[in-house]
């Protein structure tokens, strides 16, 4: 099964995202439009750091399998399109305008792009901001992205999400549930009842503490991505 035929039956088990009538009629592998652009994104990700390796290809091949047939074809756009960077907000344009209907399958490139950029141990800032140039021309949320970014390259302890345990585009109805569970775990009055130690008391202050930043750092953050999406 190829990368293009699993993505659309993935879509098809969500409801909501599989009804989109604006998406073209039938598998997205088999629309050439979507195999072009996916093909010269991921040739000119490769390109963003200033070089591109048989290696990123090999990842390349894996995340989005080309039938054999087009195999030959698919190499030779991708040694095209690998020539330069340059040009691939126009690929990404084109299909965002296509599949706008479909967010899943347009996150589900963006996710392929990131195994590209990771396939070498290691993520230049050249492509990051490429991968965060394409998220928003696919019109995918800074969350969304976020979490992305996690799942490929790993998130700091300090993260907010990381202390809540939630994922960084969970609704803000799961964020608020989680943040309350975790502080009356932890909250000092319980552990005073338990009749710990003052020690314990003092760990539990803590980590209340951090619970309590975490969840005011997400809402913060979200509330300035809300302004700004409004701008």
């Amino acid at each position: 099964m190829t990368f293009w035929r699993n993505i659309a039956r993935l879509a098809a088990r969500r409801v909501d995202d599989a009804e989109c009538p604006d998406c073209p009629a039938g598998l997205p592998g088999e629309d050439p439009a979507f195999s072009t652009a996916v093909t010269a994104l991921g040739a000119k990700l490769a390109k963003s750091d200033g070089r591109a390796d048989h290696q990123e290809f090999d990842a390349f091949s894996v995340v989005f399998q080309p039938d054999p047939g087009s195999e030959r074809n698919v190499r030779r756009l991708y040694d095209l399109a690998r020539q330069t960077s340059l040009g691939f907000e126009s690929y990404a344009r084109r299909l965002s305008k296509r599949y706008r209907g479909c967010p899943q399958l347009l996150e589900d490139v963006l996710d392929g792009l990131f195994h590209i950029a990771a396939s070498d141990g290691a993520v230049t800032q050249d492509e990051l901001d490429y991968l965060e140039r394409v998220s928003d021309l696919f019109g995918l949320s800074r969350l969304t992205l976020r979490r992305l970014k996690a799942t490929h390259l790993g998130a700091g302890a300090e993260d907010p999400y990381v202390v809540l345990g939630v994922l960084p585009d969970a609704p803000d109805a799961e964020l608020r549930a989680e943040w309350k569970r975790q502080l009356s775990s932890a909250h000092p009055d319980r552990a005073r009842a338990r009749g710990l130690p003052e020690d314990f008391i003092a760990v539990a202050e803590a980590k209340a503490a951090s619970i309590n930043a975490a969840f005011d750092t997400a809402m913060r953050e979200r509330r300035s991505l809300r302004l700004e999406g409004a701008a």
